[in-house]
C-alpha cells in the first residue's frame, strides 16, 4: 500500500512540472514575463525622460557685488555703502529649443520602433520554438512506439537465439535496428530539452510546457495560404517591418539632428537686470543688462559637417535594408512554396496507406507470413520516412513563421 502512495506521489509531482499550454497561453504570458522584453520598454521611457530634459531651459543667475575695501574710510567689507545684485536668464535664439526637442521626439519613435522589432524577433522565436517542441514530440512518440515493439521482439529473439531455435545473425539484425531507435530517440530528447528550456525563457514558466495542439488544428495551420504573391508580400513587408522603418526613421532622425547642430551656430542671448547701491552715475542705480557672443566664426561647423555625412550614411543604409528586406522575403517565399508544394505531393491517402501497411507488416510478421530480412529492411525504411514527414510539416510552419516575421502583418489565411 505504502509503495502505491508513494508511486502516485511521484506521478503526481511529475505531472506538476508540465504545464499543457496552447499557443496563445504562451504568447500571453510571454508578454508579461519576458525579461528581455520588460528592459526593452526602459529605452522608451528613457527616451521620454529626454523629451522632458529637452524642454528644460538654463536656470537663470543671480550673482552679487560688495565692497572688498573702502580706501577712503579704510574699511574692510563696507557692505553699508558699496553692493549690487544681477539676475541673467540665457535665451536660445536659432531655434535651438525646438530643435532639441524635436530631436528627442525622433529618438522616442526609434525607441518604439526598436521595441517593435525585438517583440516581433521573440514572439517569432516563441512560436518557432513552440512548434518544434511539437513536432519533436510527435517524433518522440513514434519512435517509442516502433522501440517498444522492437525491443520485445528483440529480447524474445535473444531467448530463442540462447536456445539455438534462431540464428544469432538475426539477433544481431533486430539489435541495429533497436540501436537505431535508440540513436533517434536520444537526438529527439536532445532537442527537446532544448526547446523546453527556451519555451521557458521566453514565457517566463517554470514547468515544462506541453503543445496544446490538435490534429485538426496543425492540419489548418499546415494547410494556410499567404495572401498575395512574393512581389505582395515584399510590398507589405517595406510598410509593415520595423526594422526597415526604423533606417527610414533614422534618416528623418539625423536631419533633425544636423538642424539642431546647425542652430547651435546662432549666438545665444543673456539678459538680465542689474542694481548698483553706488558705484553707477546714479544711486541705486538698476541697469538692463544684454550680452551676446561674437559669431565671428562657426563655432558649431565640424559637427554641422559630420551631421550631414550621418545623414548619407543612413540614406545608404536605408538602401540596403530595402534590398536586404526584399530578397528575404523573395527567398522565404520560395522556401515555403517549395515545402508546401512538397508535402501536397503527398495525399493523406498516403499517410493513411503507410500505417496501414506498418500495421500489415506487424500481423504478417506475427504470423510468419514475412520474414525477417523484409520486415527489417521495412521497419528501418518506415522509421526514417516518418521522422522526415515531421520534418517537412514542421519545415512548412518554420518557413512561414519566417515570412510573417519579415512582413509583420497578417499573410496567412
Amino acid at each position: 500500500m505504502n509503495k502505491i502512495a508513494g508511486l502516485l506521489i511521484v506521478v503526481s509531482s511529475m505531472m506538476a512540472a508540465q504545464q499543457q499550454m496552447s499557443l496563445s497561453d504562451c504568447e500571453e504570458a510571454f508578454q508579461k514575463n519576458n525579461l528581455q522584453l520588460l528592459a526593452e520598454q526602459y529605452n522608451i521611457n528613457m527616451a521620454d525622460a529626454d523629451i522632458l530634459q529637452a524642454k528644460i531651459w538654463e536656470l537663470p543667475q543671480l550673482s552679487g557685488q560688495i565692497n572688498a575695501y573702502n580706501p577712503e574710510d579704510h574699511k574692510i567689507f563696507d557692505a553699508g555703502h558699496a553692493k549690487g545684485a544681477q539676475v541673467t536668464q540665457l535665451i536660445y535664439m536659432g531655434g535651438k529649443k525646438k530643435n532639441e526637442i524635436a530631436f528627442a521626439k525622433s529618438n522616442k519613435e526609434l525607441a518604439q520602433l526598436q521595441f517593435s522589432q525585438l517583440l516581433v524577433d521573440l514572439r517569432a522565436q516563441l512560436r518557432t520554438t513552440y512548434y518544434n517542441l511539437y513536432y519533436e514530440q510527435l517524433k518522440l512518440e513514434n519512435t517509442n512506439r516502433q522501440l517498444g515493439y522492437m525491443s520485445d521482439l528483440l529480447a524474445a529473439y535473444k531467448v530463442q537465439s540462447a536456445k539455438g531455435n534462431v540464428s544469432l545473425k538475426d539477433e544481431v539484425r533486430l539489435q541495429s535496428v533497436v540501436i537505431q531507435l535508440n540513436n533517434d530517440k536520444i537526438g529527439i530528447n536532445k532537442n527537446i530539452l532544448e526547446f523546453e528550456q527556451n519555451l521557458k525563457v521566453l514565457t517566463g514558466v517554470t514547468e515544462d510546457i506541453e503543445p496544446k495542439l490538435s490534429d485538426s488544428e496543425a492540419k489548418s495551420i499546415l494547410a494556410a495560404q499567404p495572401f498575395g504573391d512574393e512581389t505582395e508580400l515584399q510590398k507589405k513587408a517595406l510598410e509593415n517591418n520595423a526594422d526597415y522603418q526604423y533606417n527610414l526613421k533614422l534618416i528623418d532622425n539625423s536631419k533633425l539632428y544636423a538642424q539642431w547642430q546647425k542652430s547651435l551656430n546662432v549666438p545665444d542671448l543673456n539678459l538680465g537686470a542689474g542694481w548698483d547701491q553706488n558705484g553707477g552715475t546714479f544711486k541705486n542705480e538698476v541697469n538692463l543688462m544684454v550680452g551676446i557672443p561674437l559669431p565671428l566664426w562657426k563655432s558649431n561647423k565640424g559637427n554641422v559637417e559630420k551631421a550631414n555625412f550621418a545623414i548619407q550614411q543612413n540614406q545608404k543604409n536605408a538602401d540596403f535594408q530595402k534590398l536586404n528586406l526584399e530578397t528575404k522575403v523573395q527567398s522565404a517565399y520560395k522556401t515555403w512554396k517549395t515545402q508546401y508544394d512538397q508535402l501536397s505531393q503527398i495525399k493523406s491517402d498516403d499517410l493513411n496507406n503507410m500505417d496501414l501497411v506498418y500495421n500489415g507488416m506487424l500481423s504478417n510478421f506475427r504470423k510468419g507470413n514475412v520474414s525477417l530480412i523484409e520486415f527489417v529492411d521495412f521497419m528501418d525504411s518506415y522509421r526514417e520516412t516518418a521522422l522526415q514527414i515531421y520534418d517537412m510539416k514542421n519545415g512548412i510552419i518554420q518557413s512561414a513563421e519566417q515570412l510573417n516575421q519579415l512582413v509583420q502583418t497578417k499573410i496567412f489565411y
